[in-house]
């Protein structure tokens, strides 16, 4: 194990959505703070990862990054209390037969037919634990959380200065599952549809190059889907990867770019030349054991299941500090070809 060190090196963070699975996340965030060898400057977070950036925020600003880990404990054991079923699935990811016959039911029955009443536990954990008011001021971090507009399909990023219970909201609203989100009269899904997590606010509205994405979805499965639910699932799953992997092969290709053009032997380069050469991409993923758990385990809401999904990432994050962490400041460990191809 390599040392510790009094250095700290600004990081920013691309925290992908995914449901249950964002306890991976949680476990990943606990071990960086524990470490203490890096500062957070901005975090973009897309459903269950702005969850994870709002508590990351929240508990720095409130109590440090001891602080910051009691948030995110204390969140996501509220998230497992909440759940109206009674098991709502195991720890191995498995959901429950209760839940699945719900799930039955969202292919025919709208969100207002299944929940007349709007109730959602999600929005009473977020307006008891988190002060948005005081976040909006004081937030020690630059926050980006994604939303999509219904009517458009456009990406909407949700800054410091507009962060409420709402755009959280909006940031994982399944729209199968929950009534789209009204924020100034304009209706929001999940910003997983249109970035799971946005890069490009890390890259060019932070000054640290090095960015860390945390990645949920695997960038390769080992097996393909045969039923016609594991591929009904696989085809949402691949719908919300394939924003980003386009965004990363536009950073590939500006860097490629940038890197091959003759004019920047001999002539000044821009400021956005510069900031491309400068980015430090790096990568904690975990394709083996995410893409091995049931499908549907996303919406496994019980507390053992998220337990083993965050030692699970403290582990991840554990070798990836091992291995790492002296390269931060200094060069990239990712590369970025290794998305594509």
């Amino acid at each position: 194990m390599h040392a510790k060190t009094n250095k700290t090196s600004p990081l920013n963070l691309a925290l992908q959505g995914g449901g249950a699975h964002g306890a991976f996340t949680w476990g990943v965030l606990d071990a960086l703070l524990e470490d203490s060898a890096f500062t957070f400057e901005g975090v973009s977070g897309t459903s269950a990862g702005a969850m994870n950036a709002l508590c990351l925020a929240h508990g720095l600003m409130t109590g440090g990054r001891d602080g910051a880990r009691e948030t995110l404990a204390r969140f996501w054991t509220s998230v497992a209390a909440s759940s109206p079923f009674a098991k709502s699935g195991d720890a191995g990811g498995e959901v429950s037969q209760a839940l699945k016959l719900m799930l039955l039911w969202t292919n025919h029955l709208s969100p207002e037919q299944l929940n007349p009443f709007d109730l959602n536990p999600l929005r009473d954990i977020l307006g008891e634990q988190f002060d948005f008011a005081r976040l909006r001021r004081e937030s020690p971090v630059k926050l980006f959380i994604a939303a999509t507009h219904a009517n458009s399909g456009k990406l909407r990023l949700f800054r410091n200065h507009e962060l409420s219970v709402d755009t959280l909201l909006a940031s994982a609203c399944l729209p199968t599952i929950h009534r789209s989100i009204v924020i100034d009269g304009e209706p929001y899904w999940d910003g997983g549809y249109s970035a799971n997590p946005a890069v490009f606010p890390l890259a060019y509205q932070c000054a640290s190059p090095d960015i860390l994405l945390v990645l949920l979805t695997p960038l390769r499965y080992t097996e393909t889907p045969a039923s016609a639910a594991d591929i009904r699932y696989r085809l949402l799953e691949l719908s919300f990867n394939a924003t980003f992997l386009r965004e990363m092969r536009m950073f590939a290709h500006l860097r490629e770019e940038v890197s091959a053009s003759w004019l920047s032997k001999w002539l000044p380069v821009g400021r956005l030349e510069r900031r491309i050469e400068q980015l430090r991409f790096h990568a904690i993923t975990a394709d083996a054991l995410l893409g091995e758990l049931p499908p549907g385990s996303k919406l496994a809401v019980n507390l053992p299941f998220f337990e083993s999904l965050r030692d699970s990432g403290r582990e991840h994050a554990q070798a990836w500090l091992d291995a790492h962490r002296s390269s931060i400041g200094e060069r990239a460990t990712l590369d970025l070809g290794q998305l594509f191809y």
